[in-house]
């Protein structure tokens, strides 16, 4: 038996993004044969994602498909878990859409997921490829996925969770330029609760990376405040 003809390996994508106001998932409707849309066609949106192809890298993948389904390049990318349910792609809700573009789309699929981190200032999609469109969606308000697009999303915040303190990862969401209060309001929103205001700028001031600049905001209508800059050369180890 020829394991490769039973077994495909593919890359998706959870793209984080932080506007200042809430955090955001990009998500594409996948494009039918005719030109279609899946929500035309009645189907789900997706998670970018796609087939590993054989002379392909993981990462590689992962930086195609952001390229690719999404024409986003150069953004953070971080492997955080494999998925693989035998019947992960075979529900009847998916099948429709792999017999328009697969050869074998009851073919086993296993695949390995990354979560990226934008910041919605610096950073525009555009669909391409396969997608049809791209729409950024509350992290909070995320619809049926397609596949089991959805897990993939938990587990995903979950690992945002876990990584965005010790990893230092947080100021990949944030503009170059950012005030405390964006800092904290990032924070709030990835552990879902209201931090205390002294406490979060004490502790702030005792980190040698957040390093404060002689500049303040620019176009706000309140006052301004001043801006702060992230030096990954000063994290303490």
């Amino acid at each position: 038996m020829n394991l490769n003809s039973q077994l495909g390996v593919s890359v998706d994508c959870v793209l984080f993004g932080y506007n200042g106001d809430a955090i955001k998932v990009l998500l594409i409707q996948q494009k039918t044969q005719n030109g279609g849309t899946l929500q035309e066609s009645g189907l789900q949106m997706a998670l970018p994602g796609d087939l590993v192809m054989p002379e392909e890298a993981l990462s590689e993948c992962a930086a195609r498909v952001m390229q690719e389904l999404t024409s986003i390049e150069g953004v953070f990318l971080k492997q955080f878990q494999a998925f693989g349910d035998p019947e992960r792609v075979r529900k009847k809700k998916d099948q429709r859409w792999l017999e328009t573009f697969r050869e074998s789309p009851n073919k086993r699929i296993i695949t390995v997921a990354y979560y990226a981190l934008v910041s919605l200032q610096e950073y525009k999609p555009e669909a391409s490829s396969f997608a049809g469109s791209t729409q950024w969606v509350d992290f909070d308000k995320i619809p049926p996925l397609a596949f089991d697009h959805n897990a993939i999303f938990n587990h995903a915040l979950l690992t945002l969770r876990e990584h965005i303190e010790p990893h230092h990862i947080g100021f990949e969401l944030l503009p170059k330029k950012f005030t405390l209060s964006q800092l904290q309001h990032l924070h709030e929103l990835v552990f879902d609760k209201k931090l205390d205001k002294r406490n979060f700028r004490k502790n702030v001031k005792r980190m040698n990376h957040i390093v404060p600049l002689d500049e303040k905001q620019t176009g706000v209508l309140h006052k301004p405040a001043q801006l702060f800059a992230f030096n990954p050369e000063a994290v303490s180890e």
